[in-house]
């Protein structure tokens, strides 16, 4: 199940894409470069999770499982494509706090 979003004005509740992670997420925007929907563990999170959702994209999306380690606000994090059921995912984890992830999803 993927997330469809166009002009959200607020973050709003999601879950997580079947097979991923059991975990409530909230809907934070768009990622102006790919138009994927970019989800935060928390709103308080959504302002850093599109900023690297954008330093990810930047950086070019990468397909296959291949690793991207982006800096956003002087935090490293490790991006890579996950397998969702059906489709595929992004996600972006913190590498200094394994609980903070973002994901892209379309």
């Amino acid at each position: 199940m993927g997330l469809g979003v166009l002009g959200l004005s607020a973050p709003t509740a999601a879950f997580a894409e079947e097979g991923g992670p059991e975990v409530s997420r909230v809907v934070c925007g768009t990622d102006a470069a790919t138009g994927l929907a970019v989800t935060a563990g928390s709103a308080g999170d959504c302002a850093a999770a599109l900023r690297v959702a954008d330093a990810y994209t930047k950086a070019g999306l990468r397909e296959g499982g291949a690793v991207t380690v982006v800096r956003s606000d002087d935090t490293v994090w490790r991006c890579q494509e996950q397998q969702g059921d059906p489709n595929p995912y992004q996600e972006c984890v913190d590498t200094t706090d394994s609980a903070r992830h973002v994901m892209l999803t379309s």
